[in-house]
């Protein structure tokens, strides 16, 4: 199985420090639907993995959170696309859990769901916690300047074996051309 693990806000969707509380602040970043969909026409498995302490905080319930995305899968749908499994940690970052990432036990989950080794696999997210999560998994991290990502750049990474893209267009790309 092809698999690639995206994060989604910042990578998929345009991300806000005030977080996406609502299907109507879920706006795609240009060109990354298309990303997914070109992803799926591949035949690549698509999974999600997505901290999401917007509902530890109480700034949106899970009844909101599903609709974000269903509104994400309907808008794939229209291009094309879809995403395979979609996994997210609903914690605050003071609980500690081994869900929410940098922990790996998301992307662990994705592995586990679907049987398939993270060795290798893409892991494209705009954020340290991203790039730290996949590389605990022995996964490949892809870091994306859109979102939070031209900050991450600007923090000293010292992690290996990152690749930076522009977009999660430039990402597909790249990931496309590794195949070949």
């Amino acid at each position: 199985m092809k698999l690639v693990i995206l994060d989604r806000d910042g990578v998929i969707n345009q991300d806000s420090d005030a977080y996406i509380k609502s299907p109507d602040e879920f706006i795609p970043i240009p060109g990354s639907l298309e990303a997914i969909a070109r992803l799926n026409h591949a035949g690549y498995t698509v999974a999600v993995a997505t901290n999401q302490s917007g509902i530890a905080r109480g700034y949106f319930d899970l009844n909101t959170l599903n609709q974000m995305h269903a509104k994400l899968q309907r808008l794939l749908a229209a291009v094309g696309g879809r995403i395979d499994l979609l996994l997210f940690c609903p914690h605050g970052p003071e609980a500690e859990c081994h869900c929410r990432k940098p922990k790996p036990g998301m992307l662990e989950e994705v592995g586990r769901r679907l049987d398939q080794p993270l060795q290798g696999v893409p892991v494209v997210g705009d954020s340290l916690r991203d790039l730290e999560a996949a590389q605990a998994v022995g996964a490949w991290p892809l870091l994306v300047r859109t979102g939070k990502g031209e900050r991450t750049l600007g923090k000293p990474l010292e992690l290996t074996g990152v690749s930076i893209c522009r977009d999660l267009n430039a990402a597909v790309d790249l990931i496309l051309a590794q195949e070949g």
